[in-house]
């Protein structure tokens, strides 16, 4: 009978003992909740339902009318078969593809070449890497308008200097030539995306030990040899990354190109942003743009579980 007196009674001193610690353990889970509550309220509303809405009417009829009634046949791929059918849908991804390929290229080997030049020590180093961060500090919109005017025909800075400087003969119609405008775009993209290139690979440059070039040095090893065989492999990790995301972000470009050009003449520098733009706000075909956008999901969600890997792939060899 004493033992079992004991026994209740000890049971009885845990269960008192273990009251604080599961209303701490209770406050700490109210606690987390109050700072992850509000964070996923936010992705649901601005990013879930936004995205679910967008699919969703991309297998729809979707019309002016059907924001006062609520009625929105569904059609299944009607919207997918029509944008397909168009004539414009063709020359809209050649010019995409090409604004991409064109941007990324030069973006990555310039801003390659300008971290490689500013990992040497010398004076004004870091002002320099400081203003050339600008192009991507200021408001696309702010950059589009300055380069809108510099590509002018007449009185532009672009074919002022080159008249100057004998590259050319007789001004370059930047704006309002359908062979020239794609390229114009692809100018003022380029420029936008250099210092963030420079900044990521300039990190990676940092990771790579001073030690190897030295040891590459003493072996005979040219500045090409160093720069193929060790800067290279070794940069391959951010490479990727870099690479990636610029992928994912100059296929969305909308901005540039819509205050620049606003996909013309002609639709000659028009990408996909700028067709489902028009498709929904200008002809009021909102199936029709909201297909053109989730295209442009599915292109990002591919070049995102690229990203993924890339990030993971030298987690997994660390180990």
């Amino acid at each position: 009978m004493a033992a079992v007196l004991s026994e209740t009674s000890s049971a009885a001193a845990q269960a008192a003992e273990d009251a604080p610690a599961r209303a701490r353990r209770r406050r700490t889970a109210w606690r987390a909740a109050g700072f992850v509550v509000p964070v996923w309220v936010y992705v649901i509303c601005f990013y879930v339902y936004p995205l679910v809405s967008n699919v969703r009417m991309g297998f729809q009829n979707y019309t002016v009318s059907s924001f006062y009634t609520g009625s929105a046949p569904f059609v299944g791929l009607a919207n997918y078969r029509a944008i397909w059918h168009d004539p414009q849908f063709a020359q809209t991804v050649v010019n995409t593809v090409l604004f991409t390929v064109g941007s990324i290229v030069f973006q990555f080997c310039i801003g390659l070449a300008l971290a490689s030049f500013f990992r040497r020590i010398f004076p004004l180093n870091g002002v320099l890497r400081s203003l050339l961060l600008v192009p991507w500090l200021l408001p696309l919109v702010v950059s589009g308008t300055v380069w809108r005017w510099m590509f002018y025909n007449d009185s532009g800075v672009v074919n002022q200097t080159l008249l100057h400087l004998h590259l050319i003969s007789q001004p370059i119609p930047w704006l309002v030539s359908t062979k020239m405008s794609l390229v114009a775009v692809t100018l003022v993209n380029i420029w936008v995306g250099i210092p963030f290139n420079m900044v990521i690979l300039y990190g990676g440059l940092q990771a790579i030990p001073e030690q190897v070039y030295e040891a590459a040095s003493i072996d005979g090893a040219s500045a090409w040899q160093r720069f193929t065989r060790i800067t290279l492999p070794l940069l391959r990790p951010v490479t990727l990354v870099v690479l990636t995301l610029g992928l994912i972000y100059t296929v969305k470009v909308f901005d540039v190109i819509m205050v620049v050009t606003q996909g013309g003449p002609a639709n000659s520098s028009q990408t996909l942003t700028i067709y489902g733009y028009d498709l929904s706000f200008q002809q009021l075909a909102f199936g029709q743009g909201a297909a053109v956008g989730n295209l442009l999901i599915l292109v990002a969600v591919v070049f995102a579980w690229i990203y993924l890997r890339a990030v993971r792939e030298p987690e997994g060899r660390g180990r």
